[in-house]
């Protein structure tokens, strides 16, 4: 079984070295490439104020804050539901570092040893896109992905959408790929389909599509002062 995770974050502000706190952590989990709806979220207290600009992006203000509980009381239940998957972030060093911070106040280890991996989805969509943008909302929008329902970051809404857009990413896989049985830290196999065994149909055109085919040939002819290509490579 192949367990993931999609997690964003929203903080106060950028430093975590500086202070800021995590504000909102959203999980979606997909197992074998199905969403399955087992999602986790939380508002947290950071026992800070937020920085203005902040507000500006998550819309999350001191005043909702207030009421929530702080990180060390969702700690565990975080840390239980993420064990063993693998975590996929966008910019993954930024929420990494986020809860290196909050974890290191608990006397926790660091995320990355409490998780099998962590994979950063902006690195991935650097080498599929070299040279354009590529936030998440610019991935929405080049995979559409729709994400017109986000007006203001939001973490379980952002980690949704990084689902769907790592799906299109990777939707071009074309084996098949089975764990390992031994047990071995991320070791896999690659089974690939014999399709010798197959014995495809032969379906061949009827008169009339044959009659269509000859008249855009014919017309390719023409624009192209019989140069067609498809006539050289078809006896």
């Amino acid at each position: 079984m192949t367990r993931q995770i999609f997690l964003d974050t929203e903080t106060t502000g950028l430093s975590p070295e500086s202070g800021d706190r995590i504000i909102e952590i959203g999980c979606v989990e997909m197992v074998n490439r199905r969403l399955t709806g087992n999602n986790i979220h939380f508002y947290i207290n950071p026992e800070r104020p937020n920085h203005e600009d902040a507000v500006k992006i998550h819309g999350l203000t001191d005043e909702f804050l207030a009421d929530k509980p702080v990180f060390a009381a969702v700690a565990d239940e975080l840390i239980e539901y993420l064990a063993g998957a693998e975590i996929i972030i966008h910019n993954a060093s930024f929420d990494v570092g986020f809860l290196d911070a909050e974890l290191k106040r608990l006397g926790r280890p660091k995320f990355a040893t409490l998780v099998a991996s962590v994979t950063d989805s902006l690195l991935m969509a650097r080498e599929l896109f070299p040279g354009k943008s590529n936030s998440l909302d610019a991935l929405c929008k080049r995979l559409e992905v729709d994400n017109s329902s986000r007006t203001l970051h939001g973490a379980l809404l952002d980690a949704g959408l990084l689902a769907e857009v790592y799906i299109q990413m990777t939707r071009g896989q074309e084996s098949l790929v089975i764990e390992a049985e031994d047990g071995g830290a991320q070791e896999f196999e690659v089974e690939r389909v014999d399709l010798s065994q197959f014995q495809l149909p032969v379906l061949l055109a009827t008169e009339a599509e044959a009659a269509e085919h000859e008249a855009v040939l014919a017309q390719l002819d023409k624009s192209s002062g019989g140069k067609t290509l498809f006539r050289n490579l078809v006896p």
